[in-house]
């Protein structure tokens, strides 16, 4: 075995079951995501539109292709056609963007929308009063080609793993609470949380979903 299929192994043996491990192959060649899939890790993460787009078209089609970074709207329609998942949907703009491409290819795509938890000024995301304006508003029911799945965040970089846990329980707070209201094109079932450095703090609080890089492919160059 390689030490890419060593380390995903040991990963996915600590995961509960019902978390999705999403393999964040950015910067890496194909033939690093390959090591992965002959696994069988079929979900894959990319932060970076063109990057995501040319291993698409390189790699096995039945790969899920995660798009984990903030995307702007002139780049949607180079993924719409075949993109599994968009995790950082921070704007409605944005969302209204997804849908019109959505629409062109005839395809309803999932989206979570990413709530700004850290405290850093770096990390993109929604605020509360934006998430329920988003929520509560007529133009989400009049979309026919996206459909918001759950929720995304970045807790704070820091050493401080009370101020991560915090975070972390706050955004499962959120969800838990939309889950729990009723909304058109809203169906409350993945909360994409966690990262190599903080993802067992990110389980313990509720993630279903967590996004690893570092800790599977190894440092980036």
């Amino acid at each position: 075995m390689s030490e890419i299929s060593n380390h995903l192994s040991d990963l996915k043996g600590s995961l509960p079951e019902t978390c999705t491990l999403v393999a964040v192959s950015k910067t890496k060649p194909a033939s690093d995501v390959m090591e992965a899939y002959a696994t069988g890790h079929r979900d894959f993460g990319e932060n970076k539109v063109q990057e995501l787009a040319g291993k698409a078209e390189e790699l096995p089609k039945d790969i899920r292709w995660h798009m984990i970074g903030h995307l702007q709207r002139n780049k949607v329609k180079y993924i719409a056609s075949f993109v599994h998942l968009i995790h950082g949907v921070d704007s409605l703009k944005l969302l209204k963007e997804i849908d019109k491409q959505g629409q062109k290819v005839d395809r309803v795509i999932d989206c979570l929308l990413q709530i700004h938890i850290a405290e850093e000024d770096t990390k993109f995301g929604l605020d509360k009063e934006e998430l329920w304006d988003i929520l509560n508003g007529e133009e989400l029911r009049a979309m026919k080609n996206i459909r918001i799945i759950g929720l995304m965040g970045m807790a704070t970089n820091t050493e401080n793993e009370e101020q991560v846990r915090k975070e972390f329980r706050s955004l499962k707070a959120l969800f838990d609470e939309i889950k729990n209201s009723d909304h058109t094109n809203v169906q409350m079932n993945t909360l994409s949380m966690g990262m190599s450095g903080d993802y067992r703090i990110a389980i313990e609080e509720g993630s279903n979903m967590v996004r690893i890089g570092s800790a599977i492919f190894g440092i980036r160059s």
